[in-house]
This record gives structure tokens, sequence and C-alpha cells, in this order.
């Protein structure tokens, strides 16, 4: 069974590397929006912006956070994955910055946004990090073909995974 899922990333320089991995198909996933319609959403404000992330998140099984250079310190990337697990979502990370952008070119390693995010006080993991519970996947290879080949081998599992493992801590 292919998977509805959200894919949260930094729109600017990781666009084509999402693109690159909703294109294995493993996944269905929230269809790529273009440059003109995230700019109109950002101008409306941060409500609409809210309500934008809502509305493509409903329906969805599972959040994949693609983690490039600067994912980490996106404010909307945050509340995508504090959203997303908060409304029973399963939520996993993948290292994406090896894959190739539109110029051909690889990116640097960045944090894990799943570091970032922490549990509410009434939780049984209060004040901990995302990352101690979700699991972030960093495909073992440098070169672009062969990470995409990993996560291409790999992401239906791991959204099975992520899915399973929030069902585990309800």
């Amino acid at each position: 069974m292919t998977r509805k899922t959200f894919f949260s990333f930094h729109f600017k320089p990781d666009s084509w590397r999402a693109g690159t991995v909703r294109s294995i198909g493993a996944l269905d996933g929230n269809e790529p929006v273009s440059d003109n319609t995230w700019e109109q959403v950002k101008r409306a404000g941060d409500g609409s912006i809210r309500a934008w992330i809502a509305k493509e998140m409903s329906g969805k099984t599972c959040t994949v956070v693609l983690i490039g250079s600067e994912t980490s310190t996106r404010k909307w990337v945050l509340y995508e994955l504090s959203k997303a697990w908060n409304d029973g979502l399963g939520v996993f990370g993948v290292y994406i910055h090896n894959l190739k952008d539109s110029n051909g070119f690889q990116s640097w390693q960045g944090a894990s946004p799943l570091d970032k995010v922490t549990f509410n006080k009434d939780s049984q993991y209060s004040g901990k990090p995302l990352s101690t519970v979700a699991k972030v996947y960093k495909p073992p290879f440098t070169n672009s073909q062969q990470t995409y080949g990993y996560i291409a081998q790999n992401i239906a599992n791991w959204a099975e995974e992520a899915i399973a493992i929030r069902k585990s801590t309800r």
C-alpha cells in the first residue's frame, strides 16, 4: 500500500532534491507547489501558511522531512514536524544533501530538525527532542545516484516504521 505522505523541506535550496525523492513514487505525496503559489501563501501571512499546511497534511498518514543543509533552521519545517506528530502522523527524516540539485551540485549535511522539535510537558517524553522517538536516515553514499537508489530502496519501509512508532507511542 502506498502511504499518503506530507513532504517537509526547505523550499528554495532543496525543492529540486525533494522533487527527485517524490519521483521515486514509493510514497503518495503532496503535490509540488510552485514558487509563485508558495510566495502567494507566504504573503498572506502566518495564518494562511498554517491553513495551507493543515490542508496539505489532511488525510496523510506520515510526514517525511527531507534534510538539506539549512532545513533545521526553517520555522515552518519545525512547525510541520510538530503538527504532524501532534496530529498522530508517523514522522521520519532523510538526509538529501548528497542528491544533486538542478545545477548538478550537492550540498553539505545540515543538522536534523528532529533534534529541534521538543515534546510538550504533558507527553511521556516531556522536554525531549522528537529525535528520541522518530528516526532519521542518512544514506551511506556520497554519490548522488547511489544516494537516490538507497532512498528509493528504503523509503517505503521507513514510512511504515514511522507509522508503527507513532502508533506505539499513543
